[in-house]
């Protein structure tokens, strides 16, 4: 077995870790219990490095936590939990004096248990559900309440009477996801680390296939022609929950930005935007910027906005004038018109000779730039 200097003990010192580089490999290096020990620093999910990772006492060992997205590993066998059969590639460590050498070859090589992942299958493979003739017509309501004691909610209903329509008028197939129910986790902000540690589908999806935003990405992606989102006003933006929707979109508009793939194919969006103050222009600017920016298509005149003005606080009013507002009835319809019209347009764009003019990662200026603590 051959062996390479890698530091100095003095380099590594008790309770520390190191990345260092073993021929083309880079081992993570351990001191820990008195003990130095080494297993491969690309964690087997995404290739996050292992040797920036937290260790701790679990399991009736030592333990690595991978920074991206938090698989584990014995850092002195570098197997995986009890019940997991992934084995991280493991490196003999020998100390002479004060140099610290490794072998050149791994002890143990590393192995990648197949993971089912058959339950979020449709995402990996991206199964449309989509054809020609289909008139799928998805409504999220992004507002939030105590379903406990419940109220009504202009945009909610706006979005009821939308829905209603489309499937009297157009014979259109329609879902309703109220965020509210769905009980999905933030953005936990993988992207920050690195590009590739934000994942489609999702890493959250990935670790937890029942996180409510499952059912979103498989609604809006896969199966609806058209996106209706409805958002009260909330100090002058959209809700709070439709922002914790739109982080969690990331992983759909960063394929672009990884893969030069564009997920969005062929899709309508528009908007209800409802408040007791105005400030709906802005709210509409800004949500048909982020989803132009997955890829959907808008019919002019886009958004449907009811407000009542800086001084209209009396809200009981409010929804009062909004039943009786023959403007929602109308325009709900005519915004689902042009949807519809929308549709019938786009159906048979090819999408192949569409180009998303975004960054790609060897756009960066930095892109030729090694970053030591990476894998990727």
């Amino acid at each position: 077995m051959e062996f390479i200097r890698v530091c100095a003990v003095t380099d590594i010192p008790e309770g520390a870790q190191k990345i260092v580089q073993v021929g083309v490999h880079k081992v993570a290096l351990f001191h820990f219990e008195n003990k130095i020990t080494a297993i491969g620093n690309a964690c087997l999910h995404k290739a996050g490095p292992l040797g920036l990772g937290k260790v701790e006492h679990k399991y009736e060992g030592l333990y690595v936590t991978c920074p991206w997205h938090g698989w584990e590993y014995n850092i002195q066998t570098g197997a995986a939990p009890p019940g997991y059969k992934d084995q991280q590639s493991l490196y003999e460590v020998k100390v002479e004096g004060d140099d610290v050498l490794v072998s050149t070859q791994p002890v143990k090589k590393a192995h990648r248990e197949l993971h089912d992942l058959k339950i979020i299958e449709d995402l990996v493979k991206l199964d449309y559900l989509t054809t020609p003739d289909s008139k799928n017509i998805l409504g999220i309501s992004t507002t939030n309440m105590n379903d406990g004691l419940p109220r009504y909610s202009t945009s909610e209903a706006a979005l009821e009477l939308a829905l209603a329509y489309a499937a009297e008028k157009h014979g259109a197939s329609t879902k309703m996801l109220k965020l509210r129910e769905l009980g999905f986790r933030a953005c936990e902000g993988y992207y920050s680390q690195h590009m590739n540690a934000c994942t489609w589908p999702c890493s959250i999806t990935e670790m937890q296939p029942d996180d409510g935003m499952t059912q979103v990405y498989r609604d809006m992606i896969l199966w609806a022609d058209v996106v209706l989102v409805s958002t009260p006003i909330r100090w002058g933006n959209a809700s709070s929950l439709y922002f914790k929707m739109a982080e969690r979109l990331n992983c759909v508009q960063n394929q672009i930005t990884l893969k030069d793939r564009v997920l969005i194919k062929n899709k309508v969006a528009s908007f209800i935007i409802t408040g007791g103050q105005d400030n709906i222009q802005q709210v509409a600017g800004q949500m048909m910027v982020f989803f132009t920016d997955l890829g959907f298509t808008f019919p002019p005149f886009s958004f449907l906005g009811w407000s009542r003005g800086w001084t209209a606080e009396d809200m009981d009013k409010n929804i009062m004038q909004f039943k009786q507002s023959e403007y929602i009835k109308r325009t709900a319809k005519e915004m689902v018109d042009n949807c519809m019209e929308t549709l019938s347009q786009i159906k048979h764009v090819h999408t192949e000779n569409i180009k998303a003019p975004k960054p790609h990662k060897e756009d960066s200026f930095s892109s030729g730039v090694i970053n030591p603590d990476m894998n990727v």
